[in-house]
């Protein structure tokens, strides 16, 4: 059996090893965990649905398929998966536009796209694409989720306010049709849904833990009752025909594929990084082992089965994950059992889903996204850096203004332009010993005002050495040989390099013979076996020379400093190098400390 085959095995075997965890004590606690989930799930799943365009027993049927099938042959411990609301929002906005929401071909067509959402997530784990898929952005998620969220807010205010609009796209658009419409709106519609909203943050205000949500839904209810909301105008839930999801090939042709197969890539992309991102915070948090691939081809599974048993594309879920491992899951068998409490949940529950007034789940939905809004995170980015601060507001402002489809690739671009543009940018620092809070390490000459050796240039870099990198290092290098003339011995501490092609290898053999050119000399020094290879095969080392390739910082000052010239270091006055006590030292220095005034340069700075 090849290696090949036994991966393969690996990735579909349906023996997972995580099932040699499972005892009677762990079966306790994810059963707990299990129940806890299904009572959360069950009035977002409706609600979810309703953002995706489908009927509510689309969004019950897949909180029953997609965690069921996530758990077994996903990665994490804890994630529980399902229908998500940025998933079904960019269901939505893809199938708007190719039939009427709730109709039949509506929901045909989204069976479809949940197919090829997981097989595509499938082609994707099986090319091992999970290192690519984490390149993103995290800024782009945080934007994209943002824009999410004030979308499906703005979708549910005709619910909330009880006014029937024409569909519109964008978030401009539906507030411009809402306003002009404002004066018919209807009273009992905005009672249901701002008592939905009270409720609901009154219940998380004192007692997080409770299923506010569920609850919420059950009080609208019997507040619809009370007020009689459908004789009043308000619009009612159909009735669920049935609560056990069928096996059902969704009909499709090659224009449905062609049609639904940018959607499908967005929705599959936004779904991994999702998942791949809440699974992996997870593992970190219980120090646990997470195989990026493996949970690709969970989720693909998921989405796969998903489509064929009337469930629409699933993702994983932060608020039923967290949920999980407060209520103490062991294992994945808890989103298992989530699966099946929420079929027995629905058997009681479903017979009173056509009491439920629509603007009690509108009211739901808008809590969800306003929920989706990370401030605290958003705050950050913009405080922390300028480069993720643009990746996030292109992401947001495309989503707002064209599709969240479109956001997903503007704001993918500007994180892939964004790296290109810092590793072309690597930074270089002219650096000099000095002593700081008692130790003595390299420090940058410019940043602190030190006064340099004035025959060695310590230069370090940090970024890859490559032909888009190498304009902008050879820059640097001029300005610190006009800065510092006298300084004709380089030493290159490449520590921080994470790749060197052919245009970085020509480079540096173009810099040593300068270097020698002038009468001065050069020095490397390289740490990582990947780096001092890539100088061998690159033939960079035949020009250096393998008496100029140092493990550390110490041997190549020693070799330096070795080849200073004694006339400079009789009248030099800093002594920058422990390794200087070799040299003929000035009357009145010492030959092994380095001078009060950069010893004082810290503390001066600090003042």
């Amino acid at each position: 059996m090849n290696s090949l085959t036994r991966t393969m095995i690996a990735l579909f075997s349906p023996k997972r090893s995580w099932m040699k965890q499972v005892t009677a004590k762990t079966i306790k606690v994810d059963v707990f965990s299990g129940i806890t989930n299904a009572a959360i799930v069950l009035p977002q799943s409706v609600a979810f649905a309703i953002v995706a365009g489908l009927p509510p027993q689309y969004g019950l049927f897949s909180a029953m398929i997609i965690p069921l099938i996530a758990a077994i042959w996903g990665s994490s411990m804890v994630m529980v998966s399902g229908p998500t609301v940025a998933v079904s929002a960019i269901l939505y906005t893809t199938l708007i536009q190719h039939a009427e929401p709730g109709s039949a071909e509506y929901i045909n067509l989204a069976l479809c796209l949940t197919l090829m959402t997981g097989l595509v997530q499938l082609l994707a784990g099986l090319v091992r694409a999970g290192a690519l898929i984490t390149f993103v952005s995290h800024s782009v998620m945080t934007g994209f989720t943002a824009a999410v969220a004030l979308l499906i807010s703005v979708s549910q205010l005709s619910y909330i306010l009880g006014i029937k609009v024409e569909r519109a796209e964008g978030i401009i658009s539906r507030l411009y049709t809402l306003f002009n419409s404002i004066s018919s709106y209807n009273s009992t519609a905005i009672l249901l849904s701002i008592s939905t909203i009270l409720m609901i943050l009154i219940m998380q205000m004192f007692a997080r833990k409770i299923p506010a949500y569920l609850i919420a839904l059950v009080l609208g209810v019997l507040i619809g009752n009370l007020v009689d909301a459908e004789a009043k105008g308000i619009a009612m839930f159909s009735s669920i025909a049935s609560i056990i999801p069928q096996f059902q090939i969704p009909q499709f042709d090659l224009h449905i594929v062609s049609t639904l197969l940018p959607g499908a890539t967005t929705i599959a992309f936004v779904a991994l990084l999702g998942a791949i991102s809440i699974g992996r915070t997870f593992a970190l948090r219980r120090h646990e082992k997470y195989n990026t691939d493996q949970e690709i081809i969970g989720q693909g599974l998921s989405n796969i089965v998903g489509g064929l048993c009337q469930s629409y594309a699933g993702s994983g879920s932060f608020t039923r994950s967290a949920l999980n491992q407060k209520t103490g899951a062991a294992t994945p068998l808890s989103a298992v059992f989530a699966s099946f409490f929420l079929l027995l949940l629905l058997y009681f529950v479903a017979p009173f889903i056509d009491q439920l007034p629509v603007p009690v789940v509108a009211g739901i939905i808008f809590m969800v996204a306003f929920h989706l809004i990370d401030v605290k995170e958003i705050l950050h980015i913009i405080k922390s850096s300028k480069r993720e601060t643009l990746i996030l507001v292109v992401t947001f402002l495309t989503g707002v203004i064209t599709s969240l489809d479109v956001s997903v690739i503007a704001g993918t671009i500007v994180s892939l332009l964004v790296f290109i543009h810092r590793s072309a940018n690597p930074k270089i620092a002219a650096a000099t010993p000095a002593i700081h809070h008692g130790r003595r390490s390299l420090r940058g000459v410019l940043y602190w005002n030190l006064e340099p050796c004035p025959q060695i240039s310590f230069l370090r870099i940090d970024g890859p050495i490559f032909f888009a990198s190498t304009a902008k290092i050879e820059k640097q290098i001029r300005k610190y040989e006009q800065l510092f003339p006298k300084q004709k011995i380089k030493i290159l501490y490449i520590k921080g390099v994470g790749d060197i092609d052919l245009a970085g290898a020509d480079f540096l053999v173009s810099e040593i013979k300068a270097s020698r050119q002038e009468g001065g000399d050069f020095h490397i020094v390289a740490i990582h076996q990947d780096v001092v290879s890539t100088l061998e095969k690159t033939e960079v080392l035949d020009v250096l020379g393998e008496r100029h390739l140092h493990p550390d910082k110490s041997e190549a000052i020693a070799a330096a400093v070795e080849l200073a010239s004694d006339e400079i270091c009789k009248t030099c006055q800093i002594r920058t190098f422990l390794e200087c006590k070799h040299k003929q030292v000035p009357e009145g220095v010492s030959s092994t400390c380095i001078p009060p005034e950069i010893l004082d340069i810290f503390s001066e700075q600090k003042k």
